[in-house]
């Protein structure tokens, strides 16, 4: 006899008994018709819940755009802020320049009025009142003309001295003895005290001169027939033919020849005539139109036509 499942039910009614084939084909059906409702039921939310799922992840898109169209939008906000900001610095920078160059163009102004002013009083014109840019160019002229010709024409001290020793005239000479004219100026100085040029020129000699009694000498030639003389010189720093400007080294003073001591003899001559360099030691730009009255020897006059030298007060006349 085959093995039988069975399942008694006990109610107040009495008993029953069931076998498994009964149970099963009670239960069975209804299993099935369980499983297909809720197969029907959870398909139809699956097609809800996807729908709302589609319906979300669209929403999500839109909302993530519209973050990032927030965010972009921000971030030119920022950028438009921050420009807007360099902007604002750079402009206040050009007007902290501005300010300043104007505050540098009234002080240039006022520097260069003062310039002018004091550059009449340099050369000892008449104040024109205004100064304005024609009477800037007339100044400048008459300054580089007067430059020239103490370029040209010897000035200035050609040593750094301790004292003159021997002035232009006639004197008793240390070697010689007797009473001579003596040419130039000596100047004491130490052996080896540095000599200058007192004039752009070119070398005429440069050497030991015995004839003379000067020792080693340098003479050096100047435009308009001027020549400056150096004598007693321990040594020569320039060579014939050489040229030589204003301020140049040319030499070392010394006491070599007729010389008792250390010094240096200095000459100016003009067309081989020997004039007093007394004048010529002080002239400068500032007493520029003296020389022309205290040296008497030149014919100062003839140089107007060639080169005016002060239109306002003329040259005197020889």
């Amino acid at each position: 006899m085959r093995n039988k499942l069975v399942i008694t039910l006990t109610t107040v009614h009495g008993s029953r008994q069931y076998t498994l084939n009964q149970v099963a084909k009670f239960v069975l059906p209804v299993f099935l018709l369980l499983s297909a409702i809720s197969f029907f039921v959870s398909n139809a939310l699956l097609v809800v819940k996807t729908d709302d799922l589609a319906d979300l992840e669209e929403d999500h898109q839109e909302l993530s755009e519209s973050f990032d169209l927030l965010v972009g939008t921000q971030q030119l906000y920022h950028d438009e802020l921050a420009q807007l900001s360099t902007s604002l610095s750079s402009l206040k920078v050009e007007r902290d320049q501005l300010h300043e160059e104007n505050i540098r163009i009234g002080e240039l102004n006022a520097s260069l009025d003062n310039s002018l002013y004091g550059l009449e009083n340099l050369l000892g014109v008449e104040h024109a009142g205004e100064l304005s840019v024609e009477r800037a160019e007339e100044l400048t002229i008459e300054a580089n003309k007067r430059l020239f010709f103490l370029h040209t024409v010897p000035n200035g001290v050609p040593i750094q001295a301790k004292r003159i020793s021997g002035s232009f005239g006639k004197r008793f000479h240390p070697v010689r003895k007797k009473k001579v004219m003596h040419y130039g100026i000596d100047f004491k100085a130490d052996r080896g005290t540095p000599v200058y040029a007192t004039a752009d020129g070119v070398v005429e000699f440069g050497g030991y001169n015995k004839s003379s009694g000067f020792g080693k000498l340098i003479i050096l030639q100047h435009n308009f027939g001027f020549k400056t003389y150096f004598a007693h010189l321990d040594a020569v720093k320039v060579k014939v033919g050489e040229f030589v400007s204003k301020g140049q080294l040319i030499g070392l003073s010394g006491n070599t020849g007729l010389s008792t001591g250390p010094h240096l003899h200095y000459e100016i001559r003009h067309l081989f005539t020997a004039i007093d360099p007394e004048p010529f030691l002080s002239w400068d730009i500032t007493n520029f139109d003296s020389l022309f009255t205290k040296v008497k020897g030149v014919k100062w006059a003839s140089l107007k036509e060639m080169y005016p030298l002060n239109q306002q007060h003329g040259l005197p006349s020889q």
